[in-house]
């Protein structure tokens, strides 16, 4: 096994050539139909303890406070951007400070004027949302869901109806699966029997926040 310090060394050189196939598929990517992006952790040594301080050093040799140039950011993230188009699909990863929405914003800035926007795939942090640009959001259902199954223990009977509740619209999507449906015709489907079931979810939601029976 080779060192990863080693492994990088001899990856960086040959990189560079592939630089233009990285451009153009996030020039590509930018035209995408539907995009979903993410945010992980990831550590990146250059900006992480005595070196990023050192990065931070102003000429004077004092602390970068005042450096416009240094970000005031600590957190460091990986963010994945996967974009579809006529039935291909396109992963783009970029691991900085910047979050998932600045990042797609980056992308997106290279999309078509003549372009309609796109569906835009993610979970309800406002971070992932790119402030530039405008996209039709989509919440993604199974990271709302995701946090039922977590109290459904605690709190049996008030979770159970949601999750049953989804189950039928899953049920619904795996049928126009089946199908084969166009995406015109799966957003019909969805529109005549999951809008009635979620209709009727975020209204009992709603009056559970209405009469105070849960925070």
């Amino acid at each position: 096994p080779l060192p990863a310090s080693t492994q990088w060394d001899v990856v960086h050189p040959a990189a560079k050539q592939m630089a233009p196939v990285y451009h153009e598929l996030i020039r590509q990517a930018a035209q995408g139909e539907v995009v979903y992006n993410d945010d992980t952790t990831v550590k990146i040594l250059e900006f992480m303890g005595k070196r990023a301080r050192q990065a931070a050093l102003t000429e004077d040799g004092t602390e970068g406070a005042d450096n416009k140039n240094v970000s005031k950011r600590k957190g460091l993230f990986t963010s994945g951007i996967v974009s579809t188009r006529q039935g291909r699909k396109i992963a783009l990863f970029f691991s900085g400070r910047q979050h998932a929405g600045e990042n797609l914003a980056y992308v997106l800035a290279q999309r078509a004027e003549d372009l309609v926007p796109p569906i835009q795939m993610c979970d309800a942090l406002s971070r992932n949302t790119p402030a530039a640009f405008e996209t039709i959001l989509a919440n993604c259902l199974a990271h709302g869901r995701r946090q039922f199954v977590d109290v459904v223990d605690h709190f049996p009977e008030e979770c159970r109806y949601v999750l049953e509740t989804l189950a039928e619209v899953y049920k619904n999507d795996e049928t126009a699966k089946k199908r084969s449906l166009s995406p015109q015709a799966r957003l019909q489907l969805h529109q005549a029997e999951s809008g009635p079931i979620m209709a009727e979810l975020r209204a009992r939601c709603q009056r559970q926040f209405d009469e105070r029976l849960v925070e």
